[in-house]
């Protein structure tokens, strides 16, 4: 009879206590001390009612009753000290989470947590400082993101408007008379075409940096021949040199392997690296492109004379509209470079899960080299 009376008592009373729990009651104060504190308060009444109960129907002398009843205050008052003591500190962790919030919050993404204990509460912490250094991470992309934006809008007005400017200027020559011979207007027509070369090479790159900063720049890969690719490339820019007064030689290994890359992405990659060889190389100097099986793959390089690139130059030759100390030069040939096609060329490159370096010296000159897996 006492289990049969202790099985309902006790089912009785955990239903009570899952109805104030549906009924959401807990979720309606407004401090976890007094939670904790009414929830101790609640329970402690509970089973001093189910004893009192039982203890009656067990016939108990009174003063066994008072006994008990003294007894379970007791523990009562006990568990409620104990409790305002552990929720204090549950109170201060939470707290200090609230207040690291908060300062992530206004912007102060260095804001971290001193994580003790090994508890949800612990694991809660070690997420929050995760997420803050993820947050600071994104942050400081965002904010070399938003200057690449800014630069880009300047000096992208910049080049399109010298063209623009020197194109209607002549333009203007022609059509109003102040230019009569015709070997001036010849001269007027070749200067805006290359002007308008100009403009479309950097549309073009525009273009491409757009496509790569949302990772959708096509590649049509297939089976490619280095060798093929880079005797076109030396072949198209052999006038510039010899215009330029420089020795352009290329030496590629025999049986080459093929590699799966996207042609006219590789074909862009080799004409960059020469057009800026092209316009760093002195006069006399030789540039010389070499390929080599290396590591799986193929390893093609380009070497020039004469030009280096300082120590503190190297880390940024890649960086898009970086032109080092001869900013804003007239290159050789009267055009001007967006200091682009570095940039480029490493994005290109990149997109095939490939790798390119430079190395520049007084002594050996400078060499940039492109590794394309096999």
């Amino acid at each position: 009879m006492l289990l049969v009376y202790m099985v309902v008592t006790g089912a009785v009373t955990i239903a009570a206590v899952y109805l104030l729990y549906r009924a959401g009651v807990v979720q309606r104060f407004t401090s976890l001390r007094w939670t904790l504190l009414t929830t101790i308060v609640v329970m402690v009444g509970l089973v001093l009612i189910n004893v009192m109960v039982t203890a009656r129907l067990m016939f108990i002398r009174d003063q066994d009753v008072i006994l008990i009843t003294a007894l379970l205050i007791f523990g009562g008052v006990v568990a409620v000290i104990s409790a305002l003591f552990i929720s204090g500190t549950l109170i201060e962790r939470i707290q200090a989470l609230g207040d690291a919030s908060e300062r992530v919050a206004r912007g102060e993404l260095d804001a971290r947590l001193a994580v003790s204990g090994n508890d949800e509460l612990a694991q809660l912490g070690h997420m929050f400082n995760r997420m803050a250094t993820q947050l600071a991470a994104l942050d400081h992309k965002q904010r070399q993101l938003e200057q690449t934006r800014r630069d880009l809008v300047a000096w992208a007005s910049h080049d399109l408007r010298s063209p623009l400017a020197a194109l209607r200027a002549m333009n203007e020559a022609i059509l109003d008379g102040v230019v009569t011979d015709e070997a001036t207007q010849t001269q007027y027509r070749r200067q805006m075409q290359r002007e308008i070369e100009h403009m479309g090479r950097l549309i073009d790159d525009l273009f491409d940096l757009a496509q790569m900063d949302t990772h959708e720049l096509p590649l049509q890969r297939k089976p490619t021949d280095m060798g093929m690719l880079i005797e076109e490339a030396v072949d198209g820019t052999q006038a510039r040199a010899r215009e330029a007064g420089l020795t352009l030689t290329h030496a590629v290994a025999d049986r080459l392997p093929l590699v799966s890359v996207a042609p006219d992405k590789m074909a862009r990659v080799l004409y960059n690296l020469l057009d800026n060889a092209l316009h760093h190389t002195p006069n006399g100097g030789c540039i010389t492109v070499s390929a080599a099986q290396a590591d799986g793959g193929v390893l093609i390089r380009v070497h020039n004379t004469g030009s280096v690139i300082t120590a503190a130059d190297v880390p940024r030759v890649f960086e898009r509209f970086y032109r080092g100390e001869a900013a804003r030069a007239q290159r050789r040939d009267g055009q001007r470079s967006a200091g682009l096609g570095l940039a480029i060329a490493r994005g290109f490159v990149e997109a095939h899960g490939g790798r390119i370096t430079v190395e520049s010296s007084a002594v050996a000159g400078t060499t940039f080299g492109v590794w394309v897996e096999g």
